[in-house]
């Protein structure tokens, strides 16, 4: 298309300065002096013709063809003038008056042809004829008449005619009076013809004369010559405005010159930069991930060096605000420039996210031009776009008082096409930072394996003596009350256990991750439910101070387990206190845009709820903050390394990140950040008691360990039960069918294989429909909810019992009826209602 333009932009120029030249060569000035050479012959030719005519007159002429041919002569150049000079309509009257009178001319000529030939044949008879008469008189007669015939044929005038007349009627009077009338009358004769031709002759001379073309010769003349100056008037005025085109033809070609020119070196420029745009890409695929950064502000110089520009930079704008820059010597970057250019180059860049300013000083008036001054810009180009991790990455060229030297639109082009390279190498230099991310993350993911094999080949049976030796230690904590010494050995003995088993449980928890449920939680009441826990549990030298929430912040997932969160976290600030300090527990739900790269972990962008837990303890160094959530690493020889490394796995899995801040002698902050629930409705709370005794309710303990039976028989009496045991599946069976409304409860110990236990446990569900169904069992994990739902089993609990955990359940059960039940510490998830169940702790086997 842009061919044909300029195809058709050459053809019209063609034209008209072809128009232009032939109107400028006055095409009609030929003809106009080929009509006034035919005015000139016109004229030449009718003065021959008078000439040859009074020769004619005078009897000179021998012949009469000169006059024939200057005739025809007239004529042909009457048809010249019609075929040259014929323009208007003036000039065509004047030429058809001049053929109307050479028409005139031609027929006057031929009388006068014929009498003057009469004439002069009567002449010579004159001639002939004098002196022949014997009669004096009578020749005195004739020679009178002669001289005066001789003298008309000089003199035409009236006064001549009439003394020629007089002459011829005296020489007829005298010959008659001779007798001499018969010699003369000849004579009489031609003279009297003479009397008659030569008045006419001359007359038709008179004529002829009077038709002479003077005037209309003059008048023509005029008209050719008016109409050849205007003529040559026009074609001088072609003639300037073929030189004005000429000239304009000219600038035209030196300016296309120019602008080749100027092509040429912008192609050159675009070849090197091409070139240049090519050495660095090479460079970021053979360079090192570490030396990425390095190859960057290599490429930077280069790109400076070649545009000449007086600073470049690369600014990559996510979580954190990274630079590469250079500049020229004196050319420093000031005070909030580069990053400012990226809020800037959004604002203005065009749809290919390009921007560029020639001259500040050229630019509207505004906050850009202002901004842009006070940076102390002359010129500004700049190339702007987003990665696939969401950051946005500006590649800026400035110059200082002067205007921008990157101004072909070639290399606003290759702009963009660097800014995609620079673009590139850092998305390659971070994914390489996440595959070794990656690695770190599966190095502790194989270890993690490793724990969960080596713990569950020992939880099993450690379990197993941790739990004998809490029923002992509970069995004689009840019987031991009134010896104060024994009470505090056996309750110390009981921590000891405790904490072996909170242990193992934490140990568990990391050799077997669990699916988060994915319910919604209300944060505001879960952390007021936990902070009352934490204020009986603390010591009064720490004071914990929650700013109010504000309402509806909700999220998806256990709520047992942001529990635990909350409380390690609490735990550990608790630890880092020495003395007497604060804790500061503060919620806020916050719009995150962008990618955020936290401390330990990244998030999306997205609507977050964000729980701070802050202390006023001894903060940390560098070096313990990279690795506090490393499992088992501790600063305190009391700790077991499991608490921080819990809390990170639980934020993990419910799609969240920690950030921690920390300085030695500052304290500690940590930020988790949860997804916030868009609209979620929570489900109904339900006040559950404290933690009130069994006051005297059945409960039907079926155990095939009749030690463990016993035990469990006096744990059930302490708690306020009427424990019922029965060693077999038999005696519990008989003991139903005898009377089912005896037993509010059915504990069924799992001592053998499960099939029997859930056999058992289905049996009496159908026999006792009323009566709630809770399985203690040492391995909860071979538990499956389908078996459990098929059973009518409504909790599980560990096995030995433990009192604390078999009264809540119990309780529970009691207060929520069968079929839900939510056990926070136990270890176990199981919610008939949706045919799930779910393990969050881990002391089975």
């Amino acid at each position: 298309m842009r061919a044909v333009r300029w195809a058709a932009v050459v053809l019209g120029l063609t034209v008209l300065l072809t128009w232009f030249l032939w109107r400028a060569a006055n095409p009609e000035a030929e003809n106009y002096d080929r009509a006034l050479t035919e005015i000139d012959r016109f004229g030449m030719v009718e003065d021959a013709l008078y000439c040859d005519l009074f020769v004619a007159r005078a009897g000179l002429l021998l012949n009469y063809d000169p006059l024939v041919s200057e005739i025809d002569g007239l004529h042909q150049a009457i048809t010249r003038l019609r075929a040259t000079a014929q323009v208007d309509s003036r000039t065509a009257e004047t030429i058809n008056w001049l053929a109307t009178s050479v028409d005139h001319q031609e027929q006057l000529v031929e009388d006068f042809k014929n009498q003057n030939a009469v004439l002069h044949n009567s002449l010579s008879f004159f001639a002939r004829f004098a002196g022949k008469s014997d009669q004096p008189d009578l020749d005195l007669a004739v020679r009178s008449a002669g001289t005066a015939i001789l003298h008309l044929t000089l003199d035409t005038s009236p006064t001549a005619v009439r003394e020629a007349q007089k002459r011829l009627d005296e020489l007829e009077l005298r010959a008659t009076e001779s007798g001499q009338a018969v010699l003369v009358e000849p004579f009489l004769a031609h003279g009297r013809l003479l009397y008659k031709l030569l008045p006419s002759v001359d007359d038709n001379l008179r004529k002829m004369l009077a038709l002479r073309h003077k005037q209309g010769h003059e008048t023509l003349r005029a008209l050719i010559l008016d109409r050849q100056l205007s003529s040559r008037n026009t074609a001088r005025l072609y003639r300037a405005m073929l030189y004005g085109c000429s000239i304009t033809l000219i600038v035209f070609l030196i300016h296309l010159g120019l602008r080749l020119r100027s092509r040429a070196n912008a192609l050159h420029r675009r070849a090197a930069l091409e070139h240049i745009i090519a050495d660095i890409s090479m460079s970021f695929l053979n360079a090192t991930p570490q030396g990425i950064d390095a190859e960057i502000e290599r490429a930077i110089a280069s790109f400076g060096t070649f545009a000449g520009s007086d600073r470049v930079y690369v600014v990559v704008a996510g979580a954190a605000t990274r630079s590469y820059i250079w500049h020229r010597p004196g050319r420093e970057f000031p005070p909030g420039w580069p990053e400012g250019a990226l809020e800037l180059a959004s604002r203005m860049a065009d749809g290919e996210g390009v921007v560029h300013v020639p001259d500040v000083c050229r630019m509207s008036a505004g906050d850009e031009r202002s901004f842009l001054q006070g940076m102390g810009l002359g010129g500004w180009a700049c190339a702007i776009n987003g990665d696939r991790q969401g950051r946005t990455v500006a590649f800026g060229f400035d110059a200082v008082g002067c205007k921008c030297r990157v101004s072909h639109a070639d290399e606003l082009v290759l702009l963009r096409m660097a800014l995609d390279t620079f673009i590139h190498a850092i998305e390659r230099q971070t994914v390489e930072e996440e595959r070794i991310r990656l690695q770190k993350r599966l190095q502790q993911a194989r270890r993690m394996e490793r724990i969960g094999t080596f713990t569950s080949g020992i939880a099993h049976n450690f379990n197993n003596i941790l739990g004998g030796i809490l029923g002992h230690a509970e069995v004689m904590e009840e019987q031991a009350r009134l010896s104060s010494p024994l009470a505090r050995h056996v309750a110390g003995i009981r921590r000891s256990a405790d904490r072996a088993r909170d242990l193992v449980n934490q140990i568990l928890m990391f050799g077997r991750r669990c699916d988060v449920r994915r319910n919604p939680v209300s944060l505001g009441a879960l952390v007021a439910e936990t902070t009352s826990l934490l204020r009986v549990a603390q010591p009064s030298r720490i004071e914990i101070v929650v700013r109010q929430p504000p309402a509806g912040l909700i999220v998806f997932g256990e709520d047992v387990q942001l529990q635990q969160v909350i409380m390690n976290l609490c735990n550990n600030a608790a630890n880092a206190i020495p003395e007497t300090g604060r804790i500061d527990i503060d919620l806020e739900s916050h719009e995150v845009l962008d990618q955020i790269c936290l401390s330990h972990d990244k998030i999306e962008p997205g609507r977050y709820v964000r729980i701070s837990v802050s202390d006023t303890g001894v903060g940390m160094d560098t070096q313990t903050l990279e690795r506090i959530f490393e499992p088992f690493f501790t600063t305190r020889s009391s700790g077991n390394g499991l608490g921080l490394a819990t809390v990170r796995e639980i934020v993990l899995d419910h799609g969240g990140g920690i950030n921690v801040s920390s300085r030695p002698g500052e304290g500690s902050r940590f930020d988790i950040w949860l997804p916030q629930a868009a609209s979620a409705v929570l489900p109904e709370e339900k006040v559950l008691p404290a933690h009130r005794m069994g006051q005297g309710r059945v409960v039907m303990l079926v155990a095939g360990d009749r030690h463990r039976l016993m035990a469990g028989e006096e744990m059930l009496a302490a708690l306020g039960f009427e424990a019922v045991g029965f060693a077999t599946a038999d005696a519990a069976r008989t003991a139903s069918k005898a009377d089912p409304d005896r037993f509010d409860f059915v504990v069924i110990a799992q001592v053998g294989p499960l099939r029997e236990s859930l056999e058992l446990a289905a049996i009496l569900h159908h026999e006792l429909r009323s009566v709630s169904i809770v399985l203690a069992t040492r391995a909860a994990f071979e538990v499956g909810a389908d078996a459990l739902l098929a059973a009518g089993i409504s909790d599980i609990v560990r096995w030995p019992l433990v009192a604390e955990e078999i009264a809540v359940a119990l309780t529970h059960i009691s207060s929520a009826g069968a079929g839900c039940r939510i056990a926070p510490n136990h270890g176990i998830y199981w919610d008939s209602s949706r045919n799930r169940h779910a393990v969050n702790g881990g002391w089975q086997g």
